[in-house]
């Protein structure tokens, strides 16, 4: 009687702390919202992602972002699309619909570079494929309008932000028109949006009718009165890029030298029928207290406990232990978007706001002792890349670490080191591992070998991943990386501070096969600096043009946007396999490519016995790879050199 009763009181408590915790995260559903007294809500925010209410997922920075300046946010996740009813759980909103696609592009997070289908979703409850459709933005904000025709439809996210103007889409092969359009939204929120999805917000909340909206930086929004858009660079309109590429060439570069918010333009592309898009300038980056703000909010700091019978959202698993010290890269990668979307300019939190997050962490009770990263896009940028960022901005036509660094570049550690030791000095911390990967030619002009040897001593985990992506210098150059020797240089210091400390950690290089500029020249170059590295990678990275890049620019064109001169492009999905099969040439499946690659590229002489050879002369080239009779040979061959072993034995032979 006294167990039974013990039993019930526990059951109870465990009844009133789930219904306290749902209280706690945003609403989700018409009951949720009920709990907390409201009868209303002033956005619903449907998003394709899990809820998961941590501040490494967008749609929670920007829903307790909202919340925190007053207004109510509800969230539909991952909505039935086939099903207009299930954008309709909250009613009509007072003030609009946000949407959001996910943390990642809906087709990256669908299909791989070969356009095949992936089998999982990282962000879906249980990790399940087929929860949210192609072009997920688009989608939604069309289920939207066809119950809401009025309702204002603010887009945002890394889908909607990289596709704000006509952009070549890898998955259809065609140049599409500014998803502001197609989505049917009437405002796109671009770049990182704390500052515009409040502005939004208070200009709605004053009676602002969306279609005057017109005056916030970070957002895009159409009109048929370009005579009233001042300060504005017109860009060629989408019929030219869509049937011109070296116009789209130029189109492009002239985006990308206008993703600086203080030296910005706005700008402005014609579509057909007398319709203007117009991007304002970017928003200015956040100040270090602005910063904390947003790390400080309510966050549960979790997924939301109705998917846990489902096996919870495997997502959060790479976040949860880890923390966010800075945002923005001044790396400037070709392949990278990170220009477009979260800008150069590096923005920081204070090391009080970290140690405050990472003080609450330690006591979690999955936490084991280790802080899987402290970084954020390049884990070594604590501060602006020289002191006249923050006034003037970065140059529009020069990059801060290529082709060499800049003579104005500040290179400082110090900041970044004192955060670490101050994270290593935390209760039941045993290890701050740095992941997020650090930039070596930047590391490499530090004159001061301090966080380099505290790097090597206290923040590895026996590998270092860095990405140094090819070897060859023509595609170095393309990419917008460093040159090989300062690679190189890096390598010999790594392994010299390692022998000094007596230490056997490795670096794992992150390579990528098939970028423009990338013939199979190169590719057999990269395939022989394996061999000398007696390293074969277990992945290899195939280049992928996603929307908005230099990179995907010149895939689309084959020019190089910066300078406009022609860029050799391996299109060709033959020729794209036999340069991924190339850095796995050890790889039995991959024999017949790479003997194919190695005697297209004039290369016979790596088909042989020596050690420089990437591979043997073989009978037969060309026959499907038959993983049993290799095994069947391979023991064949153990067998015959037992017998001559026994033999020498006999025989006393050595």
């Amino acid at each position: 009687m006294n167990c039974s009763s013990s039993n019930t009181g526990s059951n109870v408590g465990t009844m009133e702390r789930v219904t306290q915790m749902l209280k706690d995260f945003l609403p989700i559903t018409i009951e949720d919202m009920k709990q907390r007294g409201w009868d209303y809500v002033d956005f619903v925010y449907v998003i394709g992602d899990a809820y998961v209410d941590h501040p490494s997922f967008g749609h929670a920075i920007i829903s307790r972002l909202l919340e925190a300046n007053g207004y109510r946010v509800a969230i539909i996740s991952q909505p039935d699309w086939r099903d207009k009813n299930s954008i309709t759980t909250f009613g009509e909103p007072r003030l609009g619909f946000l949407v959001m696609a996910g943390n990642m592009d809906s087709m990256v997070n669908h299909y791989s570079v070969s356009k095949k289908k992936r089998s999982s979703d990282a962000f879906t409850p249980g990790g399940v494929m087929g929860k949210r459709p192609d072009y997920a933005t688009i989608v939604y904000s069309n289920l939207i309008r066809q119950t809401y025709k009025n309702i204002p439809v603010i887009i945002g996210g890394i889908e909607a932000s990289l596709r704000r103007l006509g952009h070549y889409d890898y998955w259809s092969n065609k140049v599409k028109r500014s998803i502001l359009l197609d989505s049917g939204a009437d405002l796109l929120s671009y770049g990182m949006g704390e500052r515009s999805v409040i502005e939004i917000a208070d200009a709605l909340n004053s009676g602002l009718d969306i279609r005057d909206i017109t005056f916030i930086d970070g957002t895009v929004y159409k009109t048929r009165h370009p005579e009233t858009v001042y300060d504005v660079i017109r860009l060629p309109s989408f019929r030219e890029i869509r049937t011109d590429k070296e116009t789209y060439a130029r189109s492009f570069y002239t985006q990308y030298c206008n993703t600086d918010p203080y030296a910005a333009k706005r700008l402005m592309e014609e579509y057909d029928n007398g319709i203007f898009v117009v991007q304002n300038t970017p928003a200015k980056p956040l100040s270090q207290a602005e910063m904390d703000r947003v790390y400080s909010l309510n966050y549960m700091r979790n997924y939301h406990p109705s998917y846990e019978t489902a096996g919870g959202v495997p997502a959060i698993q790479e976040v949860k232990f880890s923390l966010v010290s800075n945002r923005g890269c001044f790396g400037g990668c070709s392949f990278c978007a990170l220009t477009f979307h979260q800008g150069r300019i590096i923005q920081t939190r204070s090391h009080e706001s970290i140690l405050k997050e990472a003080g609450q962490m330690v006591w979690d009770k999955d936490f084991k002792g280790y802080i899987h990263d402290v970084g954020g896009p390049t884990a070594n940028f604590r501060h602006t890349s020289c002191e006249k960022q923050l006034t003037k901005g970065v140059c529009p036509d020069k990059q801060c670490l290529f082709p060499k660094p800049c003579r104005n570049l500040t290179v400082d550690h110090r900041d970044y080191l004192n955060l670490l030791r101050k994270l290593r000095q935390l209760p039941n911390v045993k290890k701050v591992f740095i992941r997020s990967g650090i930039r070596f030619d930047y590391l490499m002009c530090d004159s001061d070998d301090t966080f380099m040897r505290e790097m090597v001593e206290h923040h590895i985990s026996g590998q270092l991943k860095v990405a140094p992506e090819h070897v060859a210098d023509p595609v170095l150059q393309m990419m917008g990386k460093p040159e090989n020797s300062v690679y190189e240089k890096f390598i010999q210091k790594y392994k010299k501070l390692n022998d000094q400390m007596g230490k056997k950690q490795f670096v794992v290089p992150y390579l990528m096969s098939s970028h423009p500029g990338s013939t199979l020249k190169e590719a057999v170059r990269l395939a022989e600096y394996l061999r000398d590295l007696g390293y074969m990678p277990e992945q290899v990275q195939d280049f992928y043009p996603t929307p908005s890049t230099i990179s995907t620019c010149m895939y689309h064109t084959g020019l190089d946007p910066r300078t406009m001169k022609k860029v050799y492009v391996p299109v060709n999905p033959h020729e794209k396999a036999m340069q991924r099969a190339l850095i796995q040439y050890r790889n039995p499946k991959n024999y017949d490519l790479v003997h194919e690659a190695l005697v297209a590229a004039g290369r016979k002489d790596l088909i042989g016995f020596a050690k420089e050879c990437l591979i043997r002369p073989r009978k037969n080239v060309g026959q499907p790879y038959n993983k049993s009779s290799s095994l069947k040979s391979a023991s064949g061959r153990k067998k015959k050199k037992t017998i001559r072993n026994i033999h020498r034995q006999k025989n006393g032979s050595r």
